[in-house]
């Protein structure tokens, strides 16, 4: 089994409901942001690292983002009939990510620096880690309401409950997701067995973060792709 992850699984299934009205005729993926859909803006950031394999699961309005990604070296995966959230949809593409550790990527955000994709390369230690993610300080997010995910301890471990958010970009091992019975789940589920085995780490972005999961967070963040000083 492979110790370095060689894919990505690109998130592009969910219903977009932060989105109304822009995704009443169209997935959130495919929401324009500087004049180019989402789902570019995460392939910018994927076709960073060179990746052997580049993996999205569809559901809600495939065919639109079916269309928009063919003959771009992506695979896509359906699912059907009923979506299967984080944790379930990529358990569903494991046959076509492989075995061993994989890169997941949200396609809901736009950042502003370094890849977070190579980050996480750099700092990946597969004897040590089952889960390796990238949280950014609130003070370097936009458009985001919330409170923070996560705190990195001393030694890298994440817990729960800090000042840290997840930016929607991991290093992640497949092997437990079949220790969840559940068919529709989220990544939560398994991020907490691997919090329980202290198995999961976090790396800070050092760059800046944008929520484009809403309208309110477009602006933002097309303001943030053209200030030349950030």
């Amino acid at each position: 089994m492979r110790d370095i992850p060689e894919t990505v699984m690109l998130f592009a299934a969910g219903f977009g409901s932060r989105m109304r009205p822009l995704t009443h005729d169209r997935p959130k993926p495919m929401v324009t942001v500087a004049g180019r859909p989402l789902i570019d803006h995460a392939l910018d950031q994927t076709r960073q690292i060179a990746p052997q394999n580049i993996v999205a699961n569809l559901h809600y309005l495939p065919e639109t983002l079916d269309q928009h990604l063919a003959g771009r070296d992506v695979r896509t995966i359906l699912e059907t009939p009923d979506i299967l959230d984080t944790g379930g949809g990529l358990r569903n593409a494991l046959p076509m990510l492989g075995a061993g550790p994989v890169f997941t990527l949200n396609t809901d955000a736009v950042w502003k620096g370094p890849s977070p994709l190579d980050i996480l390369r750099d700092a990946w230690r597969p004897d040590d880690m089952d889960a390796l993610l990238i949280c950014i300080p609130l003070d370097q997010t936009h458009a985001y309401a919330g409170h923070g995910d996560f705190e990195i301890g001393p030694n890298g471990h994440l817990v729960r409950n800090g000042g840290l958010v997840y930016g929607g970009a991991q290093i992640i091992k497949t092997d437990r997701l079949v220790d969840i019975q559940e068919k529709a789940f989220s990544l939560n589920r398994l991020w907490d067995l691997l919090l329980a085995d202290d198995r999961i780490f976090g790396v800070q972005y050092p760059g800046q973060w944008c929520d484009v999961g809403h309208p309110g967070g477009i602006p933002i963040a097309e303001a943030l792709l053209a200030d030349p000083d950030v």
